[in-house]
């Protein structure tokens, strides 16, 4: 195996002064293990405990916290119970001396800054939520926002669950087509874009865009454009049109507050399978919003006087999970519309020292990226705001989260590795700080997930590849895909393969001392010769190398062995060293996992797809490599190198 032996305890978090830990010692359990067993008996003894923690504001109190008489797949939380999300993560906030503490903190491309308190943030989704309701929008509508990371991004969010319509965000980066496609699905009403944004200090129009949006969506009937690069409008589409600027000048600063059922839709996020159109995950008031918060209280020990900045878009689901979980607790979030970067790579660590970031939040593929720049970036700044480094999205490799845990967080601030999904709202598994911690792993199930691994025959593994599922349920589980009328779709994604058991997709392994490890999706698996391995273990070893920066490993059909490896790889000083790094590579793979294991072939490329936020597009590099449909491409920043990717598959003998 490929991981770290280093078990590590960072000396910043002290384990009992978390609030895990205080909770547990609140309902006398001493070890963790012990409220996974109490969660597992009564999930709904625990989530009635956790709305109470958060703090949910209930205007009609709930008759039951967990209904399952449609079975756990359906169920209901907080039967009969009354609220408004966007109170609780504003309003009530706004009250008081909470009032003139920093709700949002904006940062540029090119260096502008933007502070709104709680007050000042109540104010301006107020003023949006009357411009909206005099446009007809009202409960239930569905709201795309297509904007980049500008205030504007989280008060449209706020605005959405304020006044019970549906907002569905959607990636910044995305063309006309990929917009449409999601607005088709949801037959969404009105969209609120800007004109573009910058991007290391060039123009990016949004506009174009999102008028060939409008040519293409019938059910729209008003697109409402930010002013932030002084794109004028060529205003050819045939529905209305509204300046965002103008359409909140003379609004009123108050607002009536809509009592919402914690049932009622709040949040459409789309997520993209490999096959097939993207699917809307469905969430609700007292679900996506709620385990946001839960997990940034319980799994981070985020409080009222963090500061959360992680590095994302407000169409990834880390976008709207950073403003409704740091604003339920009170505390503050940091958008940021540039690149890590630019102009410099000190641009993170300016940022953290300037605004006394408390948790910064991070990919894999970014800290390798910024890993190859060196310390002497780093060193200037001091960056003892810093509680944790947050991380999701992609399994790690050791010798980056070594490099991110000893050079930058000098060993005080927790790596806190987390990963879950857009249907999930949030973690299934999560680390917590204070605890010891081995490189590139998790502790365990966040609080509330029950989780298991299990083999193909539905039995629990120990020190194995298996299944990563779910067992109960929890208030963020999605309640099915939009326009998915008999749950078909929502059954094959998640319930097909045991009975009553939640699949999310990814394989895991729990190790001899009880961390846990995310392996690569299932569907990205590797079995060769009959060993099941992840894609991961190859990527580590290959990331190892001192001359490969990246790596991304596929299975492809082979006629011996069923399924072979074929590696590709970034390297670090030679871009175009086609021929012996391969090689080399190919004797290393050798030593770390094996002669069984050995790759069919090792490939340097210039770069991998990913998507804007890092994630390596590890089916989209399979498909292309076999000439197969790569599927939905609308996420991928860099379609560019898929050519170079379809040009190697004619250099290897057919059977390798």
């Amino acid at each position: 195996m490929t991981e770290s032996n280093e078990i590590v305890t960072p000396t910043g978090v002290n384990w009992e002064e978390t609030a895990l830990y205080q909770f547990m010692k609140k309902h006398q359990f001493e070890q963790i293990d012990q409220l996974y067993e109490a969660i597992n008996e009564n999930p709904a003894w625990f989530w009635g405990e956790m709305e109470k923690e958060i703090g949910l504001t209930w205007f009609k109190p709930y008759t039951k916290v967990l209904d399952q008489t449609q079975g756990w797949a359906y169920s209901k939380w907080y039967v009969d119970g009354k609220l408004n999300i966007a109170y609780d993560a504003v309003d009530k906030h706004a009250q008081g001396k909470k009032g003139k503490s920093p709700a949002l903190i904006w940062v540029g491309d090119r260096g502008e800054k933007k502070t709104l308190t709680y007050l000042e943030l109540q104010q301006e989704v107020n003023r949006l939520a009357n411009g909206l309701t005099r446009l007809g929008i009202q409960k239930g509508d569905r709201l795309v926002i297509y904007l980049p990371m500008i205030p504007e991004a989280a008060i449209a969010l706020l605005t959405a669950a304020k006044i019970g319509a549906v907002a569905v965000p959607v990636f910044s980066g995305y063309g006309a087509e990929a917009i449409a496609t999601r607005v088709n699905d949801c037959q969404a009403n009105a969209i609120i874009t800007a004109d573009g944004f910058f991007r290391r200090g060039k123009q990016i129009s949004m506009l174009k865009e999102v008028e060939r949006v409008a040519e293409l969506c019938p059910s729209l009937d008003h697109y409402i454009v930010v002013n932030r690069i002084g794109e004028k409008t060529t205003r050819k589409a045939k529905i209305s049109y509204r300046s965002y600027e103008e359409l909140v000048r003379n609004e009123s600063t108050d607002f009536p507050l809509l009592e919402l059922s914690s049932e009622d839709s709040c949040l459409l996020l789309y997520t993209s399978g490999t096959t097939g159109k993207p699917k809307g995950t469905h969430h609700v008031q007292a679900g996506f919003p709620f385990k946001a918060a839960q997990d940034l209280r319980f799994a981070f020990d985020f409080g009222q006087d963090d500061r959360l900045f992680w590095v994302t878009d407000m169409g990834w689901m880390m976008g709207p999970w950073m403003i409704f979980g740091a604003l339920l607790l009170g505390g503050t979030a940091l958008l940021f519309e540039g690149t890590p970067d630019y102009p410099q790579p000190d641009r993170l660590w300016r940022i953290v020292e300037e605004h006394q970031v408390t948790y910064l939040g991070v990919s894999p593929t970014l800290v390798r990226s910024l890993m190859g720049q060196g310390t002497s970036w780093i060193d200037p700044y001091d960056l003892s705001s810093l509680k944790a480094f947050g991380s999701t999205g992609e399994p790690w490799n050791p010798k980056p989260w070594k490099w991110l845990f000893h050079q930058v967080g000098k060993g005080r601030c927790p790596i806190l590795n987390y990963s879950g999904g857009t249907e999930i709202s949030g973690g299934i598994l999560g680390c917590f700080p204070g605890l010891p911690q081995r490189p590139s792993s998790f502790h365990g199930p966040v609080p509330g997930m029950v989780v298991d691994i299990l083999d193909k025959k539905g039995r629990s593994v120990e020190q194995d590849v298996g299944e990563l599922v779910i067992k109960q349920p929890w208030p963020g589980m999605t309640r099915g895909f939009w326009g998915d009328k008999d749950h078909q779709r929502y059954h094959d994604a998640y319930w097909h393969k045991y009975p009553d058991i939640w699949i999310h997709g990814d394989w895991a392994r729990k190790d001899g001392h009880g961390f846990w490890y995310i392996e690569g999706r299932s569907d990205d698996t590797l079995n060769i010769a009959g060993k099941r391995i992840g894609p991961a273990e190859y990527e580590s070893a290959l990331v190892a190398h001192p001359q490969v920066v990246e790596a991304a490993a596929v299975g492809v059909p082979d006629r011996i062995k069923g399924t072979a490896a074929v590696c590709f790889v970034v390297a670090k000083h030679d871009p175009n060293q086609k021929t012996d790094l391969p090689r080399e590579l190919m004797d290393w793979i050798v030593q770390k996992l094996g002669k069984p294991l050995k790759p069919k072939k090792i490939y340097c490329i210039q770069e991998l797809p990913r998507t804007r936020n890092g994630k390596i597009m590890r089916r989209v590099i399979r498909a292309t490599y076999l000439n197969e449909d790569p599927g939905d491409l609308s996420s991928l920043e860099n379609q560019h190198v898929l050519a170079e990717i379809r040009g190697l598959r004619g250099q290897e003998p057919e059977d390798g």
